[in-house]
């Protein structure tokens, strides 16, 4: 898959894990009406230039309107006007070939439960004493399938509960048909998706409008 296809795919399976609106195709990428109060809209773009996205930071004026480019903060920083400012981490988009059949048991001491609500895999994991250790969800759209929102608690890390999780969400999208994973991955998640087969594609980076 080349650039464009992943992101496209990445929208698509986001909007779906996330509950919000089907993307809008746009010029330049696309747009996703998210209506969170600190996340009011994103607009994606999979090839950005200097001159598309200072139009853009030109044009958006509402406070927390995003942008999601797929090119390095260095190289994006010079590109935004007054107002913009680059506030996450770097991400790291990944794929992985998925197979239905590397689902591993539970983890030892541990309980685990499945759900597939509204077109979404999710994945609990339960620490002995109910409290919630782990989780993570992925959003199968045809032949591609979007991991988000893995995470594992403080507590419970370096136990393998992550990968656990990201294993039995993989084995859930392929036996939902989807042949390939797509993330966003942290600074801290790309070590881990990397040792269980997760490629690195390229660069995302994240530009948030601030308030007036």
């Amino acid at each position: 898959m080349d650039m464009r296809a992943i992101t496209s795919a990445w929208v698509e399976g986001w909007t779906v894990s996330r509950g919000t609106p089907a993307a809008v195709d746009q010029p330049w990428g696309y747009r996703i009406d998210v209506g969170l109060p600190r996340h009011v809209l994103r607009h994606v773009l999979p090839a950005p230039d200097a001159a598309t996205v200072g139009a853009l930071c030109e044009r958006l004026t509402e406070p927390y309107s995003w942008l999601k480019v797929m090119a390095d903060a260095g190289d994006v920083a010079p590109w935004i006007t007054e107002g913009w400012t680059i506030p996450d981490d770097p991400g790291f988009m990944m794929v992985k070939p998925l197979d239905p059949g590397v689902r591993p048991a539970p983890p030892e001491g541990y309980a685990r439960t499945v759900e597939v609500r509204d077109g979404v895999v999710r994945v609990r994991i339960l620490a002995p004493d109910g409290t919630l250790a782990a989780r993570g969800q992925i959003a199968p759209t045809g032949a591609t399938a979007v991991a988000d929102r893995i995470e594992t608690d403080a507590a419970h890390r370096r136990r393998g509960l992550g990968a656990n999780v990201m294993l039995t969400l993989e084995a859930a999208a392929a036996q939902a048909g989807a042949a390939t994973g797509v993330l966003s991955a942290t600074t801290d998640g790309r070590q881990l998706y990397a040792a269980l087969g997760w490629e690195y594609r390229g660069p995302l980076t994240g530009i948030v409008r601030g308030e007036d």
